[in-house]
């Protein structure tokens, strides 16, 4: 009797383990079998919270199967002791494998409330916006001016922990105009006594944290510019006509100052070059209104007679060459322009009416391109 009872329960015992182990691998296959959400959510997860709670914010926008394997899963990969506050995207289908990653992983917060402070070439602006996880797109909350009273929709968020920030340079904006802004802006610290080389600032979005040090993100965009600018210098084509990285950063800035139009970078660097092969002078307006305004904002008229034939270091149409620094802080798409130009015969380019330019080989050409850009001036002052 003793020997069935012992039999049986060693029986027992065993399927007890293969029933075990079948719930062990189900478990499993679970957690990183794609999950159940139907549209990507921002999940918000507070400080002080724990995995029971964010088991049960997920559960209950249905973004798990279980929070029970969602809970055992995060103790297996030893990842229990680590959630992060923030609030952070959790894609469509996302499994419980990738969200527990998700939430112990750290860095910003990747959705929710944006605060973004944008450095044009004529203003700058606050931009506070929220990120619609469904679209994956920003809403615009509100937007102000830096030296006007902040909104109560900047002021609500400015507090909260999972509230991300970035300053955002555009293409084109000089050296003064950076610092001037920089030193408007609210949520970093320390200031700026002394205007960067120009030039020497790359244009790009920097993510920041409030208490940030204003001269380290200068320090940063230097040091990315230098990076970019050594990059393009050792891709360049070897018959650009400069002597130096540096030179290569003018004609660059030029560039960047006379199109917005990206597909005519190319074109328009050619046309520079093409001149300096060909000893003409570069008769470019953007240099001359850095040498009146030094990059210290917009100059708001159009030039003078006068300044046009005053010899000035920056007055291209006066001197031979290239002007002695660059006039504005070039993008890299610019950059790349100037060392890697279009091939073309252009020596010519005027406005066509539709944001871009009219390029010509010839004076003649060019003359009825200039005609052309009057009549639609003038059509476009009688409407």
């Amino acid at each position: 009797m003793w020997r069935n009872i012992a039999s049986n329960a060693l029986s027992l015992s065993i399927v007890a383990l293969i029933v075990l182990g079948g719930v062990i691998g189900w478990g499993k296959r679970e957690y990183v079998a794609e999950g159940p959400l139907e549209t990507a959510i921002c999940l918000k997860v507070e400080t002080g919270s724990n995995f029971t709670r964010v088991s049960e914010a997920l559960d209950a926008q249905g973004a798990i199967s279980s929070p029970s394997i969602f809970r055992m899963g995060a103790d297996y990969s030893g990842k229990a002791t680590e959630l992060k506050a923030g609030s952070f995207l959790v894609e469509e289908h996302a499994s419980m494998e990738e969200i527990v990653d998700i939430v112990t992983r750290g860095g910003a917060s990747t959705c929710g409330t944006e605060v973004v402070y944008r450095i044009g070439v004529n203003a700058a602006e606050y931009q506070v916006r929220e990120l619609d996880p469904a679209t994956q797109s920003f809403n615009l909350v509100a937007e102000f001016d830096p030296d006007v009273e902040a909104p109560a929709d900047y002021t609500r968020v400015r507090g909260q922990p999972d509230t991300r920030y970035r300053v955002a340079i555009a293409e084109g904006a000089t050296s003064w105009q950076i610092v001037d802004a920089l030193n408007k802006v609210e949520f970093l610290s320390g200031e700026i006594t002394e205007v960067p080389p120009e030039g020497m600032l790359a244009p790009d979005s920097y993510e920041m944290r409030p208490g940030d040090d204003r001269a380290d993100l200068i320090a940063r965009m230097r040091a990315s510019q230098e990076e970019r600018l050594a990059a393009a210098w050792e891709a360049r084509d070897p018959d650009v006509p400069y002597e130096s990285p540096e030179e290569a950063l003018v004609m660059a800035s030029i560039v960047e100052k006379e199109t917005g139009v990206p597909e005519e970078r190319g074109q328009v660097a050619s046309v520079f070059v093409n001149r300096l092969e060909q000893g003409m002078r570069l008769q470019t307006d953007p240099t001359v209104i850095y040498g009146i305004t030094r990059g210290q904002g917009v100059l708001g008229r159009g030039l003078r007679q006068s300044e046009l034939r005053a010899e000035t270091p920056y007055n291209t149409y006066v001197i031979s060459g290239l002007p002695p620094t660059p006039i504005a802080n070039p993008g890299m798409a610019s950059i790349e322009a100037a060392l890697n130009p279009d091939t073309t015969d252009y020596l010519f380019f005027v406005a066509d009416g539709t944001g871009g330019h009219a390029f010509a080989q010839t004076l003649e050409e060019h003359n009825r391109n200039v005609a052309r850009w009057r009549e639609i001036e003038a059509e476009r002052a009688n409407q």
